[in-house]
């Protein structure tokens, strides 16, 4: 559960080697969709919220120049939104 001024890890196996963050608010919907593919394929990620993170809201501002989330970094792919077959992809599921 997101709690504010924390990073969330979920803890289920790795299915790919590369380093996984999701940039995230508690209220978005898309956020929320991507977490549960994560979830549902054993991908470990680590959670940012930026809502309450401004260190954070700012690496992902200069990471994509936008603040739609969800931002999803996977090694050093990014993926802006929710785009379940470009994840697949990159996580090689």
């Amino acid at each position: 559960m997101d709690t504010p001024g924390t990073n969330e890890e979920n803890t289920t196996p790795e299915a790919t080697d590369s380093e996984v963050f999701i940039y995230s608010t508690p209220v978005c919907h898309f956020c929320q969709e991507a977490k549960a593919f994560f979830k549902e394929n054993n991908v470990n990620y680590t959670e940012f919220d930026v809502a309450s993170d401004a260190e954070r809201r700012q690496e992902m501002i200069d990471l994509t120049g936008q603040m739609g989330v969800p931002v999803i970094r996977i090694g050093e792919d990014v993926v802006i939104g929710f785009d379940e077959s470009k994840l697949s992809e990159l996580l090689k599921l």
